[in-house]
């Protein structure tokens, strides 16, 4: 392995040591069709030589679009091989985002996975003159598609074996001349502040990441992952498919988005990796599905999770629980917790992980309780792998200790500093905020962590976005938004505050199938979301999550006052990120005249807000949202 340093490198080395190995396995039509590494490796190779048939040059960029498949990777470790660099994009980017992508990065190919992607490209390939070809890999809805600027994926392939006719050795020439220094992939950031920034990662990068994961959570060729993550999400890269490439470890493919905690509950993993609110909506599932089971069921749920609660109380401080507490922790594990980790798919998980922003604290703990060892895990994108909580050292208030290779440093004003082999390259495109990122080699995380005595970081929130009252009471906002979604019937909240507010206030929005549930339950009649958002039933019960929330706050951070929204947060207009990060800026902007609404004395605010009726024509409603006070 030590002269695997790039990642076609890597899955050559596969190919020759696994050869008829099972690599990947993807769900179609109810039949997992299965891959070995010898597939793998011939995918990515007659792709690379059909694209380099079709102009691809190293250095040249391509992007890549679509659900979690095998053409995805097969697309990105084929245009690498060629020397090339890949960038992805979230499924569900509207053309405007695919154009800002497409154009920044230069695209000269873009891989893609159906109709609807092809379309996007399609509706701005004049205003990207670098593009040469589209390539699906889904024909279905394309076959009367006559644009010559699009290609299939099999004809790429076909035409990668017959240029290899002519040029006989030439993919593995250009996977020897690889280098670790070279560049990958452009990851596109967030943008939770303004247009996404191109973080451009090496493979060295990349591989150290993902060593430095593997050697924390150790897996084997014998492992299953579940492939969940966005693939254009570099969180991908760093917690699957890169470690998958390391371990040798089985990646399957759900057949749909939509199929996903079925199919994993088919694939049984050993190791998964979930953002926040995947785990959050975990909990939230769980908690519908009692609230639907029969008498009996929510008996043994309310008489056995305490217990779960009980044994996972005793391994956070390292104790051992006494003959009577495993004896009763048995009966829970087989007439409860076993039960329920399975219906989630999780009966054979060994490691647990979350990443990307904070857990909600009640979160951990049920999936504690329930019997699964979930460990926080901090990472971003310039900076790779950061921290996470090793075996018997899981604290709730922290992201871990700083991993292996792996330097950190607080300024005095509480930002966290990182160095390693894991930093990524330069901003694409922006010398500037590269230099305001790197700075003697120490990556500027913007990111406000405490390390403590034990060497565990406590996260707190974004520099930028801790707040201070009029007061000099501090809060953290994502503090208290965690807290906030563990409820059933929130399904999101943004925390307001500032140097010239009194007190802390919130928006909040209503998760409408759990609240709608319960309105059903309680008789309270409504009509739409906006009608049942701004009931005053409704706002009592969700007034109680906020005052269960202010109990763990010191009395000056507290809400004091809140609207419920009368919409979800939507990434199509831009409040959430695509990894569903509030854009907070964005948001109280928008949202300005409701948030001077709870600063004043008034009680209700009147908005407009758009509705798209059943048979398609669109309108719009006002509505009198009210401001409560708590």
């Amino acid at each position: 392995m030590e002269n695997v340093d790039t990642l076609p490198k890597l899955i050559k080395h596969n190919y020759e040591k696994w050869g008829d190995g099972v690599a990947l396995a993807m769900k179609n039509f109810g039949i997992w069709q299965r891959y070995t590494w010898k597939d793998y490796y011939e995918r990515v190779k007659y792709f690379s030589l059909g694209l380099i048939s079709l102009g691809l040059e190293p250095g040249d960029r391509v992007c890549i679009i679509g659900d979690n498949e095998p053409e995805w990777f097969w697309g990105e470790f084929a245009v690498q091989a060629a020397g090339g660099i890949a960038t992805g994009m979230f499924v569900d980017s509207i053309p405007s985002e695919v154009k800002y992508i497409a154009a920044h990065s230069s695209i000269k190919f873009a891989i893609v996975n159906d109709q609807e992607q092809t379309d996007k490209f399609l509706e701005i390939k004049d205003e990207l003159p670098s593009l040469k070809k589209v390539i699906y890999w889904d024909p279905k809805g394309l076959r009367n598609y006559d644009d010559p600027t699009i290609i299939s994926f099999a004809e790429v392939m076909e035409l990668g074996r017959e240029y290899e006719r002519t040029h006989p050795g030439l993919f593995e020439q250009n996977v020897e001349k690889g280098k670790g220094e070279d560049i990958a992939f452009i990851y596109y950031t967030s943008g939770t502040t303004g247009l996404p920034k191109g973080a451009a990662l090496s493979h060295k990068a990349l591989m150290k990441t993902a060593q430095g994961f593997v050697s924390r959570y150790p897996l084997s060729e014998k492992d299953d992952l579940i492939s969940n993550f966005p693939a254009a999400w570099v969180g991908d890269s760093f917690f699957a498919t890169v470690p998958h490439l390391l371990s040798g470890a089985r990646m399957n493919f759900a057949e749909e988005p939509e199929t996903i905690a079925e199919d994993t509950r088919e694939v049984g993993p050993h190791f998964v990796i979930y953002g926040p609110r995947q785990w959050e909506g975990l909990v939230s599932e769980v908690q519908v599905k009692i609230m639907d089971a029969n008498p009996i069921k929510r008996f043994a749920y309310h008489l056995f999770l305490p217990v779960g609660y009980k044994i996972s109380d005793y391994h956070f401080k390292g104790k051992t629980p006494n003959l009577f507490w495993r004896a009763l922790y048995w009966v829970a594990h087989w007439l409860l917790l076993r039960p329920l980790k399975d219906r989630l798919g999780l009966a054979n998980v060994r490691f647990a992980v979350t990443g990307s922003s904070v857990l909600s604290l009640d979160t951990f703990r049920l999936i504690h309780a329930i019997g699964i060892e979930l460990r926080q895990c901090y990472a971003g994108t310039e900076a790779g792998f950061i921290s996470s909580h090793g075996k018997g050292e899981i604290k709730f208030e922290s992201v871990g200790r700083p991993v292996i290779g792996t330097e950190v440093r607080e300024t005095d004003e509480g930002e966290l500093l990182i160095r390693s082999e894991c930093m990524f390259n330069e901003y694409y495109k922006d010398q500037e905020k590269t230099r305001d990122a790197l700075i003697d080699g120490w990556f500027h995380s913007g990111d406000a962590v405490h390390v403590n005595e034990a060497g565990h970081l406590i996260f707190l929130d974004r520099v930028k976005d801790m707040g201070e009252l009029a007061t000099g009471a501090k809060y953290a906002p994502q503090y208290v938004e965690g807290r906030l979604r563990f409820s059933p019937y929130i399904k999101d909240a943004m925390v307001i505050g500032g140097k010239d507010k009194d007190f802390v206030a919130a928006i909040v929005n209503i998760d409408f199938t759990m609240v709608g549930k319960w309105a059903e339950r309680n008789r309270v009649p409504y009509t739409t979301f906006v009608d049942l958002s701004q009931k005053k039933e409704v706002a009592d019960l969700v007034q109680k999550d906020l005052i269960r929330v202010n109990g763990y706050l010191p009395e000056g951070s507290r809400v004091k006052k809140f609207v419920l929204l009368h919409k979800e947060f939507d990434p199509d207009e831009a409040e959430l990120t695509r990894t569903r990060k509030l854009r907070r800026g964005f948001v109280e902007e928008r949202y300005k005249n409701l948030i001077d609404a709870m600063y004043s004395d008034r009680e209700e605010v009147n908005v407009e807000a758009p509705v798209t009726y059943r048979d398609g024509r669109k309108g719009v409603v006002t509505t009198a949202i009210k401001v409560r006070t708590i």
